[in-house]
């Protein structure tokens, strides 16, 4: 990730948690967010797939409201730190048997961006008084996600 990028990241974690984060941090997440956007795209795919379709749709997602608010809170911090053409190289996938939809492509940033907002705010919920999560609070979040996504 550009030095650019990687102060985007910093602010945003800032600004979406009041967590300070740093290069080490930001690998973790990188590599958390591309797969829990492509476990939501898996789950997807079996849904098309049993609606028989070749094609997965937004509408296939498991998208939960929980998930579905932390977008929109992403959007509206989005619009100050501009990471959305950043995300989306998080939001690249590994390879899925049916083909996405031009709108669920176009929504796979925003997507990472909610994954995102949520893990922040999850590492507060994990310690409310650290101010830079430390290795184990990143593995706690991540376990949180792994049960519900």
């Amino acid at each position: 990730m550009s030095v650019m990028g990687v102060a985007k990241f910093e602010r945003f974690f800032r600004a979406a948690a009041s967590l300070d984060v740093d290069k080490e941090d930001l690998r973790r997440y990188n590599d958390f967010v591309g797969q829990k956007v492509y476990d939501l795209l898996l789950l997807g795919q079996a849904a098309a797939r049993f609606n028989l379709r070749d094609v997965i749709e937004v509408w296939d997602l498991p998208l939960t409201k929980g998930l579905q608010e932390s977008m929109h809170q992403f959007e509206a911090l989005d619009e100050a730190i501009e990471l959305q053409p950043i995300l989306d190289g998080v939001a690249a996938r590994g390879p899925l048997d049916l083909a996405l939809g031009v709108d669920t492509e176009a929504r796979l940033p925003s997507i990472a961006g909610g994954i995102s907002v949520a893990l922040a705010r999850t590492l507060t919920v994990i310690d409310p008084r650290s101010k830079n999560p430390s290795s184990q609070h990143w593995q706690r979040a991540f376990e949180v996600f792994d049960l519900l996504l």
